[in-house]
């Protein structure tokens, strides 16, 4: 697990989420979700990111292998982001890069390579909308980001080991810039 965390004050739950092997997080009572109040986070501010904890906190869980967990964590900024935009678009990608981890754990290189492909397509398609700041957008760089995530399209890896244990699976780090992790 990474010690680099962007949000070391929120725990990370019992077990990362695989479909078909461990109980759903939020529908079954013995999931590590199960009873939670689910709230929508504030938007995303692109200037700011690093002031979202649950951005953050996202990040941890998608670094750490996490990856349904980043998803579900995303798709609520998606939400809050109102579904449509140059940062719903980006959150989007991250989702789909997140639900590439997931394919993976199940062992689904064509899910895999689906997911990837699309989280590029969104990715190129912010790098063309939107200027950006050294090539940062919310913090990430977009360039570096882009690189990793056609490299997992290209070459699939899958990990479908059944365990209860958190693996990183995919080779995509998400690396906030100095100056975004001080924005918070």
């Amino acid at each position: 697990m990474p010690t680099d965390r962007y949000a070391p004050d929120v725990p990370f739950p019992a077990y990362a989420f695989v479909p078909g092997r461990h109980p759903h997080p939020v529908t079954d009572p013995h999931g590590h979700s199960f009873g939670h109040p689910q709230t929508v986070p504030e938007p995303l501010d692109s200037q700011c990111p690093g002031k979202s904890i649950e951005f953050l906190f996202a990040i941890d869980l998608f670094n750490a292998g996490y990856y349904w967990e980043a998803h579900e964590a995303w798709e609520g900024l998606w939400i809050a982001a109102g579904r449509k935009g140059v940062i719903a678009d980006f959150l989007k990608s991250l989702i789909k890069l997140a639900a590439a981890g997931v394919k993976a754990r199940e062992g689904q290189i064509n899910g895999v390579q689906r997911h990837a492909r699309r989280a590029e397509e969104l990715l190129r398609s912010i790098q063309t909308e939107r200027p950006t700041d050294n090539g940062n957008f919310c913090g990430l760089n977009l360039d570096h980001l882009i690189l990793g995530v056609r490299s997992l399209a290209e070459q699939p890896i899958v990990d479908n080991t059944p365990s209860t244990a958190c693996r990183v699976v995919i080779p995509v780090r998400l690396t906030m810039s100095d100056l975004d992790r001080a924005s918070r």
